[in-house]
Formats: structure tokens, sequence, C-alpha cells
């Protein structure tokens, strides 16, 4: 889910950067103006974390969280936006995942020699690129996929002038110009991801550093500029290609997700469809830039070697100039209840897989919690259910693993089941072992001794998630996006402890029903073949 960006804090700094580097840092600094906590005892008495994480509001509704942790002269910062693939229309899909993209590529004073000279050039390229798609699918849309003589030429022409705007643009960027400025002031860690639920952005670095991080982040959330959008647009077609198209695994859960979700969001690819993204324009994306990603959408946590009260005057100087986003007037499809199993076949050139996935509520739900529980006792380390029974016993089974919460947490989602058979072993079998273990669920109360261990594994998950000032940043941000209010980490960790077996069984009964189920198979097609063969007693070319 996350995309690194390790290669461009890898690049060396020539002495051209050097320079407009010392230039952009007297820029951040006139542009703001004016411990190692002990985690286990911390968190084993939750309101010691509540009274020490420090919440601010700004008025254009941005949501600051601050934990103050002075051992290290460290600050790691997370930004959360309550957006991502859910919130992209039809013919849209994949716009979140592009911004993430774009969201790098600089501002009017980061990443480019010169934003005057170069934004007309960025206009005419918007402008001719989007005319350019329009006509290739215009063609590509008549019978045989040719155009007339007048139609190719017309195509040609416009290529032509696109490759010397793209030609003429070049010459004003500055690549990697953000990743390269942290770095060379001890930013590390700079990451960002998006998922159907949020976008984020990561970062640790200095203390001392913390204005020029607010005046880079403000500008960023003020005034992106897409540059090399076309450029980066191929690249994100390329990245789908690489994990959906040509990934065995990918297209199965690809293929399978969309089959559970008919109406949702949820069943879209984050990624988003391929003839989608080959039609984004740099004005679409601008504009669900503006509609979604403003200050009041956001929450920025910080971890770390901070003064609250300095913190909040510099959030206030440079991010609380943002006006707050309209109202997004888009709804969210309701997915509406399945009513019976569905079944998806991939064929690929790899070996076999299956999925098998079960609508449940989404985050906030009292439900949600058991499901947690219920993804440990099934596959969490070498004593889970299906990991002792199809690995370690009857071999039926390569891996097997489960997932709470897919593919996302804030609306209704999947608890899912993942296995790869072992040969000679055929999805049929695991898949019956599968459910197998589902129906002992309902049927056999969890005994005490293994609900305890697995309850008490969850807390050391958690714990160990929030020992770190990045995981605790990140923990913050994302459960006051996702759940309207960063205490329901504190909230959850009280609630899956106070699972129960019988909340266990009742919620297996509840929800692993057949009706409830969608099960997507991984196809070799060489056994296809062989199948259909047998079954219609012919060859099969």
């Amino acid at each position: 889910m996350i995309q690194k960006l390790g290669a461009r804090l890898r690049l060396r700094l020539s002495e051209d950067v050097v320079r407009r580097h010392s230039r952009i840092l007297v820029f951040c600094l006139g542009f703001i103006l004016s411990l190692n906590l002990n985690l286990d005892l911390l968190f084993a008495a939750s309101p010691s974390l509540a009274d020490r994480v420090i919440e601010h509001k700004l008025a254009n509704g941005l949501t600051v969280l601050m934990v103050e942790r002075h051992q290290t002269p460290v600050v790691s910062i997370n930004i959360t936006f309550a957006v991502g693939g859910i919130n992209e229309q039809v013919g849209q899909t994949g716009l979140a995942h592009l911004y993430e993209h774009m969201a790098f590529k600089g501002t009017r004073t980061v990443g480019t020699r010169d934003y005057g000279r170069e934004k007309p050039v960025l206009e005419e390229i918007a402008r001719v690129g989007t005319e350019l798609d329009q006509r290739r699918r215009a063609v590509a849309a008549k019978i045989g996929g040719n155009g007339t003589a007048e139609e190719q030429a017309a195509i040609e022409s416009l290529q032509t002038r696109f490759a010397a705007l793209q030609a003429e643009a070049s010459k004003y960027v500055v690549g990697n110009e953000l990743a390269l400025l942290y770095q060379r002031h001890g930013g590390v860690g700079l990451n960002a991801s998006t998922s159907k639920d949020v976008t984020r952005y990561m970062i640790s670095l200095p203390a001392n550093r913390l204005p020029l991080w607010a005046a880079i982040e403000s500008d960023r959330m003020a005034n992106p500029v897409f540059r090399e959008f076309y450029k980066e647009r191929g690249v994100v077609m390329e990245e789908r290609r690489l994990r959906n198209e040509d990934s065995p695994t990918g297209l199965l859960f690809e293929t399978f997700t969309s089959a559970a979700f008919r109406a949702h969001g949820y069943g879209v690819p984050t990624i988003g469809w391929g003839s989608d993204i080959l039609s984004l324009t740099p004005d679409e994306t601008d504009a669900f830039f503006r509609t979604y990603y403003g200050p009041n959408r956001a929450t920025i946590a910080l971890v770390g070697d901070l003064d609250p009260q300095e913190t909040i005057a510099l959030i206030e100087n440079t991010f609380g100039k943002i006006p707050a986003a309209p109202t997004p007037t888009a709804r969210v499809p309701v997915e509406p209840e399945q009513r019976g199993e569905r079944r998806v076949e991939v064929e690929f050139d790899a070996e076999p897989a299956i999925v098998i996935g079960f609508h449940k509520p989404g985050v906030g739900h009292p439900d949600d919690d058991v499901f947690d529980v219920l993804d440990a006792i099934l596959s969490e380390g070498v004593t889970s259910r299906l990991y002792k029974k199809l690995v370690r016993e009857q071999r039926l089974a390569a891996s097997v693993h489960t997932d709470a919460s897919h593919p996302g947490v804030r609306e209704p989602n999947l608890f899912i089941v993942m296995a790869t058979p072992l040969a000679p072993h055929t999805t049929a079998e695991v898949e019956t072992a599968i459910y197998e273990e589902l129906e002992r669920l309902k049927r056999e109360p969890v005994s005490p001794k293994e609900l305890e261990r697995v309850i008490n594994n969850l807390d050391a998950d958690m714990v160990r998630a929030l020992r770190s000032n990045s995981g605790l940043a990140s923990q913050l941000a994302v459960y006051q996006a996702v759940a309207g209010d960063w205490r329901y980490v504190l909230r959850s960790r009280d609630k899956i402890a106070a699972v129960t077996a019988e909340d266990v069984q009742r919620v297996a009964t509840t929800y692993f029903t057949k009706s409830n189920r969608t099960v997507g198979v991984l196809i070799k097609k060489a056994e296809r073949k062989a199948v259909v063969a047998a079954e219609y007693g012919e060859a099969m070319p």
C-alpha cells in the first residue's frame, strides 16, 4: 500500500540543487515569520495516554494531535486525509492514488526553476493532452479502431505538439527536489500511501527543522503543481500492469473484490481501472484535490521532541492560512445485502490459490472488534487454527492467512481467508478444510486459555505498534480519520479485551454463512484445459 520513495532519497545533491535548497530554506523561514515513555506501562493505563495527547483544532477545520517525547531531538509526523478510493466517481477511478504521486512533484516554489514561465506551458500541455486523449478514444471506439486519414493526421499533429511542450516543460523541472530538501535537513522515512479510506504522508526529522516542515507541507497542501502529469500517469499505469494485471495474486484479488462489492467503491481497485487511468486529466485531478484535500479533512499527528504551544503557533501561522475545502456533495453508495454465494475464477499461468470473503461491519460496530479476535484465532502465528490444521498437520496448504478488514475499514468490508494449496492438493480440498474450521467456531466455544492467549497477543501487538514515535503518530492520525476520534484506539483495546467465547460463536454463526460469502479461485491454465477436455471428451487447443 505504501509507495516507497527511497530512490528519491538516495539521489545525490548536485551543486545546483544545494544552491536552490539554500534559497528555499530562506523562503521557508521567512514564510513562517514569526520521555521516551515506557509504552507498556503507559498503555496499561489508557487514561495516561489520553492525558498525554494534546489536541488542537484550527479555524479551517485542521486537527492537530501532539505527544511529547523528549529522549531524542526528533519528531515523527503523519498527515492523514480522510479521503481515498471510495471518494472517486465512476469513470475517474484511480484519482486518489494518482494525486498521491503528483503531490511529490512540488509546488510553485519547490520543484521548479521558474514557475512564472513554467505555468503557461503546463496549461497548454493540459489542453493539448486532453484533446489528444479525446481524439484517441473517439478513434478507438470505431469499428476496427481505425480513423479516417484526417483523424489520423490530427492525432499526429497533436502528438508532435504535445512532445514539444513536454520538452519545453522539462527545462523548468527540478526533479525530486522535495525529497532531496528533506534529506539535506536530516529527514528520514519519507513515505506516502493511498488506500480506499485515507491518503497519508509521513516523515521523521530533527526537532529544530519543524519550521522547515511546516513551510513545505503547508505549501504542498495549498499550492500543488501537477508538473510531469502525463509522465506520472504512465508510471501509474505501468504500476497497475505490474501489480494487478501481470500478478496472479493481484488479478485474483481484483476480480474477487469486484465480485464481492456490486455497488460500493470498495469493489474498485485503489489504483483504478486501466481505461480510467489513461483518461484522467490534470483538470480532473486538480478538481478532486480542491474538493477533498482541504485542511478540514486532514489530521496532523506529531510525536517527539516538541513544545506543544510553539508547535500550535507554528501550524496556525502556516496551515491556518489555508481555507477549508467545500463540503463534498457526492455520496458513497451503500452495498446491498448479499443474497447468495458468488464465485469467480481467474485463469493464470501460476500456481492455484483461493480467497474466501464474508461481508462484515466496519469500524465502530461492536462486532468489528470480535473479528480482530477471530483473525488472530484463525491465522496469527504457527499455533493458530488454520495454520496448524492446513499447513502443519494435514499439509494441504503451503500458506494460509486471514484479514479482518479487506479492502478498507471505514465502511462495511470483508473478512477474508486466503490460501495456496500444497501440491498435489487442490483448492477444493483447501476450501473444504477452511469451512470445517469455520463451522467448528460455531459449534465449540473457544477455550478460556486460547482466548486469553489471543487477546494478550493482540494487546502486545498494539503496544508494539505504538512504541515508536512514527507508530504512535500513524495510529493517532488514522483513527482520527476513519473513526472520527483518535481515542478509538483506546476504546478498541478495551473492547477486544472484553470479547468472550460467546461473542466469537455468535459472530461466526451470524456472518460465516454460504449466502454471505464470495469465493475467488486462481486456476492454472493448463489445469483448466485438462478439466474442460475431460468434461467434453475432446482435446482443447
